[in-house]
Parts: structure tokens; C-alpha cells; sequence
């Protein structure tokens, strides 16, 4: 697996599986109705942020990540990212590689700590990656996230020194 700098040709393949994810209403805060345009405009960050992919010996895309910075001014030293693995290559270590992947590229550019801003408490198996990667529940806001099967849950926030 290859992760690399997200160029526009790589869109038409994260975009399916972005779809599919943000209209299941389990795991992200975006409109589940969210516009093709809309999510291009969310996920493909400007710099200074990144946005990467990763992918394998054939190119096909398994997943993808953006790095921005989580506050401006006197707090820019944060750093927040945002991750998405192609459900179809669930299981292979693609959100590791992606997490270890943003996690040295944020200290490479500057910033002195991570913050997930929103991590579903019902997304078991990310809460447990970011854990193990050293990310640490701050807090939970609780009923902060609606979830389609499980109602109002908890929406924790997650933070490591870089």
C-alpha cells in the first residue's frame, strides 16, 4: 500500500465510496444528502491543508484522509483530520496506515497535537484505531451525534500531543 498526495483524477474514486458512507448517517457529521460538489468541496482541502490517498499495487484507491488545522490564530498549532476507507477494502490496514501516514505528516508540518472533533461512540472499531494510535477521549458530548439505528449518541472528542 502507497499513500500519496490526492490529485483531482483520484476523485472519481473516493467520491462512490464517500457517498455510500456519509448517506449511511453512521460514522460522519456531513448532510446525508450531501452534493457531489458539496463533499468535493469538504474533502479536497485547499493548502496549506492535505488531502491524501492510499492505494494499492494497481492503483485502485482504499481510502483517503485530509489534514487541516483544527483552530486559527493562537490555537493554529492543531491539527484535525478526517478519514474515510472504502468499506469494499474494510480490514486491511488501510485506516492505520492512513492515521500513522497523517499523524507524522502533522508533525512534519508544525503542529504540536492532533483533535478528532467528532468521533461516533457507536464507531467501535475507529474509536479503537484512534486509541491505539495514542488519541485519548477528552470528552463526550452526550445525544451529540443522531445516529439512523441507534438514536442520539455520544460524539466523542479525541486528542494526542503530536
Amino acid at each position: 500500500m502507497k499513500i500519496r498526495t490526492a490529485t483531482a483524477a483520484d476523485w472519481a474514486a473516493i467520491w462512490p465510496f464517500q457517498r455510500e458512507i456519509v448517506a449511511a448517517g453512521e460514522t460522519f457529521s456531513w448532510p446525508r444528502d450531501v452534493s457531489e460538489e458539496q463533499a468535493r468541496q469538504f474533502w479536497m482541502v485547499p493548502p496549506p491543508g492535505r488531502t491524501v490517498v492510499a492505494v494499492d499495487d494497481d492503483g485502485t484507491v482504499l481510502g483517503t484522509a485530509n489534514l487541516v488545522a483544527n483552530h486559527m490564530g493562537p490555537a493554529s498549532h492543531i491539527a484535525s483530520a478526517s478519514f474515510m476507507v472504502d468499506p469494499a477494502h474494510a480490514g486491511r490496514g488501510v485506516g492505520r496506515a492512513l492515521g500513522e501516514h497523517i499523524f507524522q505528516q502533522a508533525r512534519a508540518d508544525g503542529y504540536r497535537a492532533m483533535q478528532f472533533n467528532a468521533v461516533v461512540e457507536t464507531n467501535e472499531r475507529a474509536v479503537h484505531l484512534w486509541r491505539s494510535l495514542g488519541m485519548e477521549i477528552v470528552a463526550t458530548l452526550p445525544e451529540g451525534f443522531r445516529h439512523p439505528v441507534h438514536g442520539y449518541i455520544g460524539l466523542h472528542i479525541m486528542y494526542r500531543l503530536l
